[in-house]
């Protein structure tokens, strides 16, 4: 990996309080990065830049070290083009944690469901982080209802089948959504392959926002995809 970490010299500043949503968390457009290099920090940036209210750095193949180096390079990156933009690891709580030490702009984590456990999750980075969770079928939205107190968000999917990541679990398309909208008191995010285009039919289901990977870290113009996700949530 050729990225380089860049350090904020000014502490995480408490964004909320544990549980729902949070004020200025904006989930509309939620990018989860791919690749380690240095596209990957730029394209961050420039996602943050064009409006992407989060970004998560996935990097599954990554060692902690490795992850750590990344998350510092992008949070750094982001926090410079857009101080608004909520910069999540996933899965692992400890590198969140460990960023956040060491005064990175990173604000929480998100968890799949084989990961730490949410309490865990909370008490190792403190009330005031990001804490999502992965769902995808009605059954886990409903138990996630048991922890809402100290979750954020919901992701659900996949929208449709992806090459990015088997979730094991049927595509939900766009009619999926509206229950798992209505099952749960947490926003929820569509994630899943979901491009452009689908921005405004899922925005007709009540869905808070869209989780966008390959259409905007394989674009030509990423910052042209991310204000088409806004554009096409607003219009729907």
């Amino acid at each position: 990996m050729n990225t380089q970490p860049t350090h904020i010299t000014q502490p995480v500043q408490p964004i909320g309080t544990q549980g729902g949503p949070l004020p200025g968390l904006d989930l509309r457009c939620y990018l989860v990065t791919s690749g380690t290099g240095r596209r990957t920090v730029e394209v961050a940036a420039a996602a943050a830049s064009a409006g992407a209210g989060v970004v998560q750095v996935r990097a599954k193949e990554a060692t902690a070290a490795e992850l750590l180096k990344l998350v510092l390079a992008v949070a750094g990156a982001v926090h410079t083009a857009n101080p608004g933009t909520r910069v999540l690891v996933d899965d692992r709580a400890d590198v969140a944690a460990v960023a956040r030490q060491r005064g990175a702009a990173v604000h929480g984590v998100h968890l799949g469901q084989d990961d730490l456990p949410v309490a865990d999750a909370r008490g190792l980075l403190g009330p005031e982080a990001i804490i999502g969770l992965t769902t995808g079928t009605l059954e886990l939205v409903r138990a996630a209802e048991v922890v809402r107190d100290q979750v954020d968000y919901l992701g659900a999917g996949p929208f449709r089948r992806t090459p990015t990541k088997e979730s094991g679990r049927p595509p939900l398309g766009v009619e999926g959504y509206a229950p798992l909208v209505a099952a749960s008191s947490l926003p929820i995010v569509a994630i899943g392959d979901v491009t452009p285009a689908d921005a405004a039919p899922l925005a007709c289901t009540g869905v808070a926002g869209v989780a966008v990977v390959r259409a905007v870290m394989g674009a030509a113009d990423p910052a042209a995809a991310v204000r088409e996700v806004l554009a096409g949530l607003a219009a729907g």
